[in-house]
């Protein structure tokens, strides 16, 4: 299989990305479940502010690593998208090991294998991935044609019903949707 071109709009490359494999530090996942993030046009995104110097990684050029950390616990893996100058990027959200196991159930201790890679920061985890990637080039390899579900993002507070989300229907690395809460205003009290 060939290198996967990731310069396309984003959700084409979300797409073309489930089936795909990933492979870095000893580690091989096939992609399970991923999400899109259209930079500026998108509310949702870490972009959808403009540039920062948090975000200023998913400006390009496409192919390389976009990691955060999440409520800073958890390392975030994205891969970025589209034309370089162009925020985009598509979130890791599950995966399943197909080389490395071993390795994979060292940074993932007490995991079932199925679920190893379920969640964007199990993904990461497994994949060895930190703040220290950032900017580094992904290697990832197109896959078969697999069946494809779309639907909302999980755990956004804004642009929540965008269809941004796209899964592997019946794999165990797909997590399971929540809506998130909707934000409050500044009085404590929901809209």
């Amino acid at each position: 299989m060939e290198p996967l071109d990731l310069t396309g709009p984003v959700d084409e490359v979300a797409r073309a990305l489930l089936g795909a494999t990933v492979r870095r530090a000893g580690v091989t996942v096939r992609l399970v479940e991923v999400e899109a993030y259209a930079g500026e046009s998108d509310p949702a995104s870490h972009a959808g502010r403009g540039p920062t110097p948090r975000n200023r990684p998913m400006y390009g050029p496409a192919g390389r690593w976009y990691v955060y950390l999440s409520y800073g616990v958890h390392w975030c893996a994205n891969l970025v998208t589209g034309p370089e100058g162009e925020a985009a990027a598509v979130l890791l959200r599950g995966a399943t090991v197909v080389e490395g196991l071993e390795l994979a159930r060292e940074r993932r201790p007490g995991r079932p294998d199925p679920l190893l890679a379920r969640g964007p920061a199990a993904v990461a985890a497994v994949l060895g991935l930190t703040g220290a990637d950032i900017g580094e080039p992904a290697v990832v390899v197109g896959g078969p044609p697999v069946p494809v579900v779309v639907g909302p993002r999980v755990g956004v507070s804004l642009a929540a019903d965008v269809p941004g989300r796209f899964w592997v229907p019946g794999e165990p690395g797909v997590s399971a949707y929540r809506r998130a809460s909707p934000r409050r205003p500044a009085g404590g009290s929901p809209a």
